[in-house]
């Protein structure tokens, strides 16, 4: 009887023991799951961005460096503001042009000539190239600089010509799949500046009082610095590059008519291209932010109350933030120069392409598009003219600010009427509040780019 009783114990133990392991092994599935869920979320997120992350990443070029360097410099605090008061703008005019491409599957500039005046199309994309010209010219000399704090052996003349040489040959060689990878990988370099900050002593409750409430003087120089800020953030080549970049990333899933582009976009499309745009412009204004903040919290705070380039910041930065900030800002100046300058180029072409109805695209291939890459060739080669003809670079800065004033708001005028039209943009035409934040920012840049034309030649 005992022996029956020992079996049946065994019998009726054994599943329960069974039931027990598994409910702890899939409390364990469940644990591991819950674990890698948050790197699975950022490798998603990490995937969606592209456009968006590199255009607001090229927003902070060398030039761009420079003028928040020199905000940091001559001004302190006071001009940080501008780096949370220019986000919405930067954001909702950049969304527009992501969704012009996506919906119409054709170019800013293809569409400014289809539905208005190709005089003014003209007009504008001559003076976008001059613009982009004067930046080119002005980054390969920064870079070149930057570089030779670091490596000074090394020549001014084999630097410009190299990274010059290099950024083109990225361009025509490197298919568009693998060099729109590189530059979103390279949009990471700005992130020196964020560890600059944090490697020197700053005031944060002074930062963040300067943040939230706005200080401006109106005076002759504070203008001119802030057409310059709006000129490098809210820029013409960035609004070309990003229209046409969604569209060569529309043309990399296999949609490669005009009617495909514009017949397969969904709701996901659009989310997850805002998610995108306004995750580049986050990253785009808070490296804009620590840039400032850097520069007024060491050279401000010790009486250095003006630079003249980017290089000119990091050099000075070194006996009051060290050899690490120094170091950190001269790579950020290298990396994002080799990101911007190929962007300058391409969104030149890409409005002059478009504008004269050449062949055009970074996905094809040289002998299919010898305008196209002519025109980013043309670029490159005045950019690395302006090196060695004695401008000054403040000067260059200007003349880059000054073109990029004129230009924006007559751009920025067609950017909200096209994607506030119903007739062109269907379902995804603008809402009403971005068309209100559409209309401030063309009202805002006509009289900052007017105001500033005044304050220099009068």
């Amino acid at each position: 009887m005992s022996m029956k009783k020992t079996i049946l114990e065994k019998m009726f133990s054994a599943p329960a023991e069974v039931l027990e392991k598994s409910v702890e092994l899939e409390r364990e599935i469940k644990n591991d799951i819950k674990d890698k869920k948050p790197v699975k979320e950022a490798e998603e997120y990490w995937k969606t961005l592209g456009p968006g992350l590199t255009t607001g990443a090229a927003d902070d070029d060398p030039s761009g460096i420079a003028t928040y360097s020199q905000m940091g410099t001559s001004r302190g605090f006071n001009l940080i503001w501008l780096s949370l008061f220019s986000f919405p703008l930067m954001g909702a005019i950049q969304e527009m042009c992501a969704r012009i491409g996506l919906t119409t599957g054709i170019g800013l500039a293809a569409n400014i000539k289809r539905h208005f005046s190709k005089k003014i199309l003209y007009f504008c994309t001559v003076l976008l190239l001059f613009a982009n010209v004067f930046n080119i010219g002005a980054d390969l000399g920064a870079m070149a600089k930057g570089t030779q704090l670091i490596f000074p052996e090394i020549g001014f003349i084999f630097l410009v010509f190299g990274f010059a040489i290099l950024s083109l040959g990225l361009q025509i060689f490197i298919p568009y799949k693998k060099y729109s990878k590189y530059l979103k990988y390279l949009s990471l370099v700005l992130f020196a500046y964020v560890f600059s900050a944090f490697s020197v002593s700053i005031d944060w409750s002074n930062v963040f009082k300067h943040l939230v409430i706005p200080t401006i003087s109106f005076s002759r120089d504070e203008i001119i610095l802030i057409c310059a800020a709006f000129g490098t953030t809210i820029s013409p080549y960035l609004f070309f590059w990003q229209t046409s970049q969604e569209v060569e990333e529309q043309i990399l899933k296999g949609e490669k008519t005009e009617e495909a582009r514009r017949t397969f976009n969904t709701n996901e499309d659009i989310h997850k291209m805002r998610i995108d745009v306004w995750s580049g412009m986050f990253f785009s204004n808070i490296i804009m932010f620590f840039i400032i903040a850097t520069c007024a919290a060491t050279l401000f705070a010790n009486g250095i109350t003006n630079i003249r380039t980017a290089a000119d910041a990091a050099l000075a930065l070194k006996p009051f933030a060290g050899n690490f900030a120094f170091v950190l800002f001269a790579i950020g100046i290298l990396g994002v120069g080799l990101l911007a300058i190929p962007i300058l180029a391409g969104s030149a072409s890409y409005a002059m392409s478009e504008a004269f109805n050449w062949k055009t695209g970074l996905y094809r291939k040289l002998k299919q598009a010898y305008s196209f890459y002519g025109v980013i060739i043309f670029a490159m080669v005045l950019g690395i003219v302006l090196n060695f003809i004695g401008l000054d670079p403040i000067k260059t800065l200007i003349y880059s600010a000054v073109f990029n004033g004129i230009i924006s708001p007559v751009i920025l005028f067609f950017i909200v009427r096209i994607s506030g039209k119903e007739e062109i943009m269907g379902n995804f035409k603008n809402r009403k509040l971005t068309n209100v934040i559409g209309w401030f920012t063309v009202g805002l840049l006509c009289v900052v780019s007017v105001g500033t034309i005044i304050f220099l030649f009068t």
